[in-house]
């Protein structure tokens, strides 16, 4: 009797071994699925991000006018640029001649209405004094100088750092901006980007899945392509190892 209650526990356990390590494989053979969907599918995702488009730009009031969220303040902003790149570069206006009309105009409109308030007998309008803040030109001053610090720090190690590749980079990167600054001038190069920070966020909200995919494709053809280009060139070059001296 000992022995046969033994092989009757021996069997049950066995059973419920077994019944219960079949769910078990089936849902993590599941999960597993899911992990490397989910993984499949933020390797794709542009620069690999996690986030929303709207948490990358800021999630405030710039973000919504970047991706028109309020459509009526993105259109006015776009406007607004279009007819000062329309004055400045297709009409040859020069900034400091349209700011001394724009205030010559609201001299003589104030003035006008003053003196028509006047004889009117009607209490002439109480102009309020403009003033701006100090503190807005001191945080753009301070933002100024730590972007242009962070610049040139940049640009110092890749020169100092000994990696040919880097710096091979940051020269090609130089030389097509200088191409492109031969085509056109700072302010049209300016507007261009100012369109493009508010037209290619919003299409790429819209048609990111595409989006995604495409330059996944782009990236892997590149990958590959300078696979071959270090095999054959970079990996030849002989690099040394530059000690500049670090400056604080």
């Amino acid at each position: 009797m000992p022995e046969g209650i033994t092989a009757e526990c021996l069997m049950e356990n066995i059973m419920e071994k077994i019944s219960d390590n079949l769910p078990k494989q089936k849902n993590a053979s599941f999960f597993e699925d899911d992990k490397s969907n989910s993984m499949s599918t933020q390797f794709n995702r542009l620069f690999g991000r996690q986030k929303p488009v709207h948490h990358l730009l800021g999630g405030g009031k710039s973000a919504d006018v970047l991706l028109w969220r309020d459509k009526k303040i993105s259109a006015s902003c776009l406007t607004g640029a279009t007819v000062v790149w329309v004055l400045f570069e297709w009409l040859n206006y020069n900034f400091l001649t349209l700011l001394s009309l724009a205030i010559a105009i609201g001299m003589v409109a104030q003035f006008a209405w003053k003196t028509a308030s006047g004889m009117l007998n009607r209490s002439p309008s109480e102009v309020p004094h403009l003033v701006l803040p100090e503190h807005v030109f001191i945080n753009i001053g301070k933002l100024v100088g730590v972007e242009v610090n962070r610049g040139l720090n940049f640009l110092q190690d890749v020169a100092c750092g000994g990696n040919v590749k880097q710096l091979l980079g940051v020269v090609l990167s130089l030389w097509a901006v200088a191409i492109i600054g031969s085509w056109c001038n700072l302010l049209t190069v300016v507007y261009i980007g100012f369109v493009a920070a508010h037209t290619l966020p919003v299409l790429y909200e819209r048609y990111e899945n595409e989006v995604d995919g495409f330059v996944s494709n782009a990236l892997d053809q590149f990958q590959h392509n300078y696979r071959k280009l270090d095999a054959r060139v970079l990996s030849r070059i002989p690099t040394g190892k530059f000690r500049g001296k670090k400056f604080e």
